[in-house]
């Protein structure tokens, strides 16, 4: 399987994922559809402001991908995902790393 093959799977499993019947009310994040309730208020208006990057970054982080899986997935350096994710904490306000998986896991980590 080539990469672009790769990826073109990774992002039909992101649509799939999206598409699932469920909550009444969704929030937008870029191109992912999140549960409202799972949005905390105080986070909304930042998490509407990340890149795309940094949102599929905190989505693999979420799925509690380590940061070597989420640059092979999405082909970068391991340095530059650590960056994102960085660049996500500092953005939202959080204290930290730990803080950030916390929120990426009630954001993106499945309910089912």
């Amino acid at each position: 399987m080539t990469e672009d093959e790769r990826l073109a799977a990774i992002a039909e499993l992101l649509r799939k994922a999206d598409a699932m019947p469920g909550a009444p009310e969704r929030v937008a994040l870029g191109e992912h559809m999140i549960e409202a309730a799972r949005v905390p208020r105080r986070h909304r208006e930042a998490l509407l402001r990340l890149t795309p990057t940094e949102i599929t970054c905190i989505r693999f982080l979420g799925w509690g991908r380590s940061n070597g899986d989420i640059a092979t997935l999405l082909l970068m350096a391991e340095n530059t995902v650590r960056v994102h994710l960085s660049n996500v904490a500092r953005k939202l306000e959080l204290d930290g790393m730990r803080e950030l998986a916390a929120l990426a896991g009630l954001l993106f980590y499945p309910s089912d």
